[in-house]
């Protein structure tokens, strides 16, 4: 487990022997049965969370109606504005949809490593650039695009989502209800549309 996220800081930047070392020894890692929450709405969120395995979504509760917002799988950070916030509470919840294992981090936890090594602080302006990145394109897509594209999109970049979340969940989250997904497959199967 320690060798994922070891691994995956040294595809960002190379890591000497002492920095792997440090990564390692300074892990977190909890482990989460299906169906877990790391997250409630309305709890004060001052982790991030890197999921080493298993699948976590994201979900608001509108008008007493789960909202899927979005959904995290191996090697890809949580991080939420309110950790840079202390006292903000927690608008959306975090389930594990599977089995899954996480490194937990914290701001205080990171400032400690950055003053032993400087450097690791340029390698997590980088993570979270890219995850805010990914975030707002998330946004702009749900925004501008049809469900259908939507839909089109998660198929091409993330096909084991479709393997790994119930199909209710993955309507939640292109913005539609079950029954319309229904017809959205049926029609991109009829035609062989793909992106």
């Amino acid at each position: 487990m320690n060798n994922k996220f070891v691994n995956y800081f040294s595809k960002i930047s190379p890591l000497t022997e002492v920095e792997s070392n440090a990564i390692a020894d300074n892990m977190c890692i909890k482990t989460f049965q299906k169906g877990a929450f790391l997250l409630k709405e309305g709890q004060l969120s001052v982790d991030t969370y890197f999921i080493m395995e298993g699948c976590v979504r994201e979900y608001i509760v509108l008008d007493g109606e789960e909202k899927t917002t979005n959904f995290f799988t191996e090697e890809q950070w949580i991080i939420s504005l309110n950790n840079f916030s202390y006292q903000t509470p927690s608008e959306t919840n975090l389930i594990c949809v599977e089995d899954t294992t996480v490194s937990v981090g914290n701001e205080e936890q990171a400032q400690k490593m950055f003053k032993i090594f400087p450097r690791f602080e340029t390698i997590a302006r980088a993570i979270v650039e890219t995850d805010f990145t990914e975030q707002k394109k998330q946004l702009t897509s749900y925004l501008t695009d049809s469900p259908e594209h939507r839909y089109l999109k998660l198929l091409k970049s993330r096909p084991d989502i479709f393997q790994r979340v119930p199909q209710y969940q993955i309507a939640s989250y292109i913005g539609v209800k079950p029954e319309s997904l229904s017809r959205i497959r049926k029609r991109i199967s009829l035609t062989g549309d793909v992106m």
